[in-house]
């Protein structure tokens, strides 16, 4: 199980909704974030993309000298840069960063967003582009070269002079919930994302895409994109839960659903209908939640509960094949810590990922009882 966290280049907060609780998005304080998750044991961060975020190949790029182990989920898109462009910008933050970038590929969902940055374009017409790009763009990366001629995109003599340190390059993620996107994903990408859905629906794509994938002779991974609220007691995590959104009132939810409303993308369709606009009813499978997608467009869900239940609920999607947990939390810099501390230890992860320096004798243990005493292990997974 590789368990991921969340860079929150659009803002953070201890409440959805509203400014009360909200947070600068400054170097320092993602620098923290950044340091957290390399400390902890995550296996790396997804930084969003889009025009409410800091723009993600800045952002990251700045982070590689604070961490050393983590990865950065960092997203090109088709439509909006060329292949030669993303594939020299893909080339060089993986070199710099000694192999340490993910490719995330969005193809977009907002036609009026997409139609600012210049891309004008149906759905179908979006994925279709997407083929083409990462046709090119793989080529590039794989081969240094590239000659392609499509319905979209054409390139002669494209040549990429500096090769990635990942071979054949930095593994690719993906997430279309639609027919065309799962074609896609098949034919392109190394892991396979969905959000937060109920397992049995996850579980009908992920018997999907492998289908497609495997006629092909390719095999694709699959990860899950989620929110986490974990707390040691069921009723603390879903009081946080509600607390969360406890000043989202109906004018907000009315005016977020509005615009999401506008979406094109299957996968944020399939998000709104789990909650339809309304604070009822809102646990929609066991410890699954869609409070967070009121307001918040694309991953929507989050996990509620005390860490034993979080856990099982992880293993339960990994035994359907979800590999990887792209995870977050309000505020992101404690909660990486609260979900280091409470679901590593059973869930078995980030132990070998944290730094070598760290004694394995004596930390951690927290604060000496009475200037002489070891604190008494209570941990998780000791009890």
């Amino acid at each position: 199980m590789n368990v991921f966290w969340f860079i929150p280049t659009h803002g953070d907060s201890r409440y959805l909704g509203v400014s009360k609780g909200g947070r600068a998005i400054d170097t320092p304080y993602l620098q923290q974030i950044a340091k957290a998750v390399d400390h902890l044991g995550y296996e790396g961060a997804l930084l969003p993309t889009g025009r409410s975020c800091e723009d993600a190949w800045v952002v990251a790029s700045t982070l590689i000298p604070v961490t050393s182990r983590m990865k950065f989920l960092v997203a090109v898109r088709p439509g909006i840069s060329s292949p030669s462009q993303a594939a020299r910008m893909t080339s060089t933050f993986d070199r710099l960063s000694n192999g340490r970038l993910l490719i995330n590929v969005v193809t977009g969902g907002d036609p009026v967003e997409l139609a600012g940055d210049g891309l004008h374009l149906s759905h179908k017409e979006r994925y279709e582009l997407t083929d083409e790009f990462l046709a090119i763009y793989r080529s590039l990366l794989d081969t240094g070269s590239a000659d392609f001629s499509g319905n979209y995109l054409k390139v002669n003599q494209s040549k990429l002079l500096y090769p990635p340190v990942q071979q054949p390059y930095p593994p690719i993620y993906f997430g279309g919930s639609s027919d065309i996107g799962q074609q896609i994903a098949s034919d392109h990408v190394d892991v396979y994302l969905t959000w937060g859905e109920p397992p049995h629906r996850v579980e009908e794509k992920i018997k999907k895409v492998k289908k497609l994938a495997e006629a092909k002779g390719r095999k694709v991974k699959f990860g899950i994109r989620l929110h986490v609220i974990v707390r040691e007691e069921e009723k603390e995590a879903w009081a946080a839960a509600d607390d969360l959104i406890k000043y989202v009132d109906d004018e907000t939810i009315a005016s977020s659903q509005k615009v999401f409303s506008r979406f094109d993308s299957e996968g944020q369709k399939r998000m709104s209908e789990l909650h339809r606009g309304s604070k009822n009813n809102l646990e929609i499978s066991p410890n699954l939640w869609a409070g967070v997608g009121l307001v918040r467009g694309g991953a929507g869900t989050a996990l509620v509960g005390s860490a034993e239940n979080v856990a099982k609920r992880m293993k339960e999607y990994e035994e359907i094949g979800i590999e990887t947990f792209i995870l977050s939390g309000y505020p992101h810099l404690e909660e990486a810590y609260r979900v280091a501390e409470q679901l590593f230890p059973l869930l078995d992860v980030g132990k070998s990922k944290k730094p070598s320096s760290e004694s394995s004798i004596i930390s951690p243990f927290g604060e000496i009882v009475a200037n002489e005493l070891y604190p008494k292990d209570k941990r998780v997974g000791n009890r």
